[in-house]
C-alpha cells in the first residue's frame, strides 16, 4: 500500500474484547497492507512484568505510574514477529503467562499508566503516519489494536473497527490458543484470563459497544480466514476512499 496523497499514511484503529480475534486479524491485515502492527495490550503486559522485576507492589499505584514512566520499553512493529524488549530483555514469550495474565488488569486499570502508555502509543502511530526516521513502514501507515484504541488513542484513525464475539467463541477461541483444545475444562481454565479480565478492565474503558463512526465486525460464527477478510475489505475500501 502506496502513502496516500494527503502525506500521511494510513491509520487502522482495531478494538474488542478478549478472544474477538482483534491480534491475529491485526497481525495479518497490516503483513497484507505492507502497514507497522502495534499491539497495545502487550504494552500493558510489559508495563506489568517490568514492575515485578523492579520489586514493585502492583497495588502501589503511584509506584507503579512512576517505573511504568521510567520503563525501557522497545516495541517490535513487525507483524510477522512483534517482539518486545524491556531493559535489553526479550519478554514477547515472558509476558504471555497465565500468572501475569493474571495480574495484569491490576496495572491496565492503574489511570495515570494508561495516560501514560496513551501518549507512547500516540507516539509510535504518529511515527509510522509520518515515515519518521526509524519508522517501519516508511510512512505507509498502521494497524494499531487494543483496549481504548478506536476513542480514547486514536479516535482520528482513517479506519476503527470493533470486533466483538459471543463468550462461547471467545473463550473456545483462547482455550484452544492456549490448551490446544477447546474442551469444557480447557474453556473453564481459560475464563478467568477472558471474561474476569474483561470486566476489570471495562471499569475504565469502553470495547464492548461501538463509539460513533466505529464499524463492528461479529466474529462468533467466522473463521479465522473469514474474519481477516472481513477487516481487511474494510480497510482496503477505507484507502481507496483516502
Amino acid at each position: 500500500m502506496e502513502q496516500a496523497s494527503s502525506g500521511r499514511g494510513l491509520v487502522v484503529a482495531i478494538d474488542g474484547p478478549s478472544g474477538s480475534g482483534k491480534s491475529t486479524v491485526s497481525r495479518r491485515v497490516a503483513a497484507e497492507l505492507g502497514l507497522a502492527y502495534l499491539d497495545t495490550g502487550a504494552m500493558y503486559r510489559a508495563a506489568t512484568w517490568w514492575c515485578q522485576h523492579e520489586g514493585i507492589e502492583l497495588t502501589d499505584a503511584a509506584r507503579v505510574a512512576e517505573a511504568v514512566r521510567a520503563m525501557p520499553l522497545e516495541m517490535g512493529t513487525d507483524p510477522a514477529a512483534p517482539r518486545v524488549v524491556c531493559a535489553g530483555v526479550d519478554i514477547t514469550d515472558a509476558i504471555r503467562t497465565s500468572a501475569l495474565s493474571a495480574v495484569v488488569s491490576q496495572v491496565a486499570t492503574n489511570l495515570e499508566v494508561r495516560a501514560e502508555l496513551c501518549r507512547l502509543q500516540r507516539a509510535a502511530i504518529e511515527a509510522e503516519a509520518t515515515g519518521a526516521a526509524g519508522s517501519r513502514s516508511g510512512g505507509r501507515g498502521i494497524v494499531a489494536e487494543g483496549r481504548d484504541i478506536t476513542t480514547v488513542v486514536a479516535p482520528d484513525a482513517d479506519v476503527r473497527i470493533l470486533l466483538i464475539a459471543d463468550e462461547e467463541a471467545r473463550l473456545a477461541r483462547r482455550a484452544l490458543e492456549l490448551h490446544g483444545t477447546a474442551d469444557a475444562s480447557t474453556m473453564a481454565a481459560t475464563r478467568d484470563e477472558v471474561v474476569r479480565r474483561d470486566a476489570d478492565d471495562s471499569t475504565v474503558s469502553t470495547f464492548m459497544t461501538a463509539a460513533d463512526g466505529v464499524t463492528t465486525v461479529d466474529t462468533s460464527g467466522l473463521t479465522l480466514e473469514d474474519s481477516f477478510r472481513a477487516v481487511l475489505g474494510i480497510v482496503q475500501g477505507a484507502g481507496e476512499r483516502r
